[in-house]
């Protein structure tokens, strides 16, 4: 018996109503947080993150307060009270820029009536070629930022004993890198994330060079409690539909993940039993 489209929407909106992302004890449904840089214009964009079903997105401060190309009336283009801000410190490149940025962004979070919003995405970046996040300027940007209350959620490599450090610093998620950010090039240290994902009491969030569909979704797989994803969504040739993508894959990595995948063998194994067979 095929199930109907009806019973497959019942039961993935089962899952996401008992199977919420908890940051900093605020809840979501979604474990898909976009950006909001790299669009052709705020129309595409609005779209793109409505289609995605994503209730977090992402927005560089900096950029928005020095109205960089681009990024001119990005704050007032979403409707925030739909979407939860994460404020980023992106193009920062020491600690105490970050540490300032991130105040800036609590602000505008004020400004745009999320009163209790104290998230803040750390970026600390000197490396201009390969963006690559600074593991020092990260941590001592971290420690200060945590106390000042901030909700600290930090763009790492994906380096264990450095998720580890800033979880203890007391970060409420790690967001390491799945390869450069951009690049498109996808999980390219699944081994490391694991290890995180294994190790961490706090959600881990895979952020960047995620491409297509099936990378979020492996991601998913391997367990990440949610993903970041931005270039590959604003960029596609299709961002709305890219977006829809997205979403549907960090949803069915993630109920592939809880659903246990079954174990890799050397040999086959056949699917029908081999026991009372009609005899030849």
């Amino acid at each position: 018996m095929i199930a109907s489209p009806l019973l497959f929407n019942l039961t993935a909106q089962t899952n996401s109503t008992n199977d919420l992302l908890e940051i900093a004890g605020r809840k979501f449904r979604s474990r898909l947080m976009t950006g909001s840089g790299k669009y052709a214009n705020f129309e595409i964009m609005r779209q793109a993150i409505a289609a995605s079903g994503c209730e977090i997105v992402t927005v560089a401060v900096r950029r928005v307060q020095t109205n960089a190309a681009g990024h001119e009336g990005l704050a007032e283009a979403i409707d925030w009270s739909k979407y939860w801000l994460l404020p980023n410190t992106a193009g920062c490149q020491t600690a105490d820029e970050a540490v300032r940025v991130a105040r800036l962004g609590r602000e505008m979070a004020k400004i745009l009536g999320q009163e209790d919003n104290n998230f803040v995405k750390l970026e600390v970046i000197p490396d201009l070629k390969y963006l690559l996040p600074d593991p020092l300027g990260t941590c001592k940007a971290a420690e200060q930022l945590v106390k000042e209350g901030f909700a600290v959620l930090p763009y790492i490599n994906a380096d264990p004993r450095l998720a580890k450090t800033l979880e203890e610093i007391g970060c409420v998620t790690v967001m390491p890198l799945g390869s450069p950010i951009g690049s498109g090039q996808g999980i390219n240290n699944a081994a490391n994330i694991s290890i995180i994902i294994e190790e961490s009491k706090i959600p881990v969030v895979v952020d960047a060079g995620i491409g297509v569909p099936s990378e979020a979704a492996l991601a998913m797989e391997l367990g990440a409690d949610a993903l970041l994803i931005n270039t590959a969504i604003a960029c596609a040739s299709d961002p709305v539909g890219m977006g829809r993508a997205m979403g549907m894959a960090a949803e069915a990595g993630r109920t592939a993940y809880l659903s246990g995948r079954i174990p890799i063998k050397a040999y086959a194994s056949a699917s029908s039993p081999l026991t009372g067979l009609v005899a030849s």
